[in-house]
């Protein structure tokens, strides 16, 4: 294999895995705007999550578990 076939090949695959990239960019953006939208997700609370760090301040999401002995362990 000479080195402009290789240099061809190498030339492909960028341009591939950059089609590809944009391609998960915008469906992940996509994504991001469709469950905001939904209701799904409040993206923009977690926005200010690194400017309101302080152990007072208000919890973004309450995590309620099933299981009370999800620590003990079991023998």
């Amino acid at each position: 294999m000479s080195i402009e076939t290789m240099r061809e090949l190498q030339a492909y695959g960028f341009y591939i895995m950059l089609v590809a990239m944009i391609v998960i960019l915008y469906s992940y953006w996509f994504h991001l705007k469709r469950s905001e939208k939904i209701g799904r997700r409040d993206y923009e609370k977690y926005s200010n999550l690194a400017l309101n760090d302080d152990l007072k301040d208000n919890v973004l999401e309450s995590f309620t578990s099933d299981k009370d002995d999800n620590r003990s362990v079991k023998k």
